[in-house]
Order: structure tokens, then C-alpha cells, then sequence
């Protein structure tokens, strides 16, 4: 499991967030995203903590929270669809609905 962290302030660092999340328990990982192209923090995070009830108390308690001027938003990570917008498993179609990439049309 994996937590999503929004709204963060564009300033903040790995360490900000995993001194943050330590208060709740053992840190994992700390995923902070930068863009590609200026290098700078987008805005939002994935932590990872030993357990699943570290995770729930921290999501309770920071989801809404005030940190570095933002409003915080904390909840679990939802799986990140692929490229084409839907959650398929990948491969080329076919099975027991019909060929290929008709899609919407069964």
C-alpha cells in the first residue's frame, strides 16, 4: 500500500516529508515526482510505511493538515492507470468479447 500526498508546496524535500511521516512510523519510501523538463517538484508525493496501520494513522491525522502554507491532502494511492486512460491489464484484445481494440463496444 502506498499513500498520495497532495498539495504540497513546490519547497518541500524527501526529507521534509519522511521527518513528517516518521511521527506516525517507520518510512519506507518517500516518491516525490519532478517535472521531466525544469527539474522542479510537481506538487505531490507517494509514501510507503511499514505497516498498514502506520499508514491509516497518518493518513487520519495529516489528511487536511496545514504544512509549509498548504492545506494537505492525504489518502491511500489509488493504482495508476496506464497509458491509455483505462485500467485493462495490457495485451492486443481478443478473448471471449471479441478482437481487438473496439473499445466501449461489446
Amino acid at each position: 500500500m502506498s499513500i498520495y500526498v497532495g498539495n504540497l508546496s513546490y519547497e518541500v524535500t524527501q526529507e521534509d516529508l519522511t521527518s513528517v511521516f516518521a511521527e506516525y512510523g517507520s518510512v519506507k519510501r518517500v516518491q516525490l515526482p519532478k517535472d521531466r523538463e525544469t527539474g522542479r517538484v510537481r506538487g505531490f508525493a507517494f509514501v510507503e510505511m511499514e505497516t498498514e496501520a502506520e499508514e491509516e494513522k497518518a493518513i487520519d491525522d495529516l489528511d487536511g493538515a496545514e504544512w509549509m502554507g498548504r492545506s494537505m491532502k492525504v489518502n491511500k494511492a489509488k493504482p495508476r492507470e496506464n497509458s491509455r486512460g483505462d485500467n485493462s491489464f495490457g495485451g492486443a484484445g481478443g478473448g471471449a468479447r471479441g478482437g481487438g481494440n473496439r473499445r466501449g463496444r461489446y
